[in-house]
């Protein structure tokens, strides 16, 4: 799972940067606002953690900002702001919680936690792919008949891709952006595809030809 960190404190963002990692997921770090903003939309993120006051371009502006975009990614605020009416802000600027400075990374695991299983896993622990398939967006974890399927990291971030995007076709440029951040010839991606359909049963993954490739449920 990828995770965008706005956070101008240098100490902290690094403690943080280096907590999420140890628990596997990716991250992705920044102090400048502006910064942070123009990332969002060169790639995907299953989060956002959000400061507020940061340089250039303060938290709840690069959330308001993406949202009247249309970007829906979940996102928490890392403030030390305490009054109600700050609050209230930022529950109108889109966020999905608020984690008050000083936090344990404990608890910051807690809130990532729920936030991804609320709004991905409409609080179920696994998602159901059919024949029996089933995969843990917080785990990581494939299973086939309660049986686990190994899977390489690109694998995990095309199989997380589609099901983010169930019932829709995902595009040569939605993997280009969502999983390399960069353009890659079409050839490389659907050998990565096949490779990860090879692990499956042959219906979970099906080919839309001249579109790309999507997960019906």
């Amino acid at each position: 799972m990828k995770i965008l960190l706005l956070e101008d404190e240098y100490a902290l963002r690094l403690s943080i940067k280096e907590f999420l990692e140890d628990c596997n997921y990716e991250v992705d770090d920044f102090a400048d606002g502006l910064e942070a903003h123009d990332a969002i939309y060169s790639k995907l993120y299953d989060l956002l953690l959000l400061d507020v006051n940061v340089p250039s371009m303060n938290g709840f502006a690069l959330l308001q900002a993406i949202r009247k975009d249309g970007n829906k990614t979940p996102a928490i605020f890392l403030t030390s702001m305490v009054d109600m009416q700050n609050l209230n802000e930022g529950y109108k600027k889109g966020c999905c919680d608020y984690i008050r400075k000083p936090f344990d990374l404990l608890e910051l695991e807690l809130r990532i936690n729920q936030a991804v299983k609320s709004f991905y896993l409409q609080n179920d622990e696994l998602i159901a792919l059919g024949n029996d398939v089933f995969y843990d967006m917080l785990k990581g974890k494939l299973t086939h008949c309660s049986k686990e399927i190994i899977l390489r990291k690109i694998e995990k971030d095309i199989l997380e891709l589609l099901i983010k995007n169930k019932n829709i076709v995902v595009s040569m440029q939605m993997f280009q952006e969502g999983i390399w951040g960069e353009y890659v010839e079409p050839a490389t991606i659907r050998v990565q595809v096949n490779n990860l359909k090879q692990k499956l049963p042959e219906s979970i993954i099906q080919n839309r030809r001249g579109m790309g490739y999507i997960i019906e449920r």
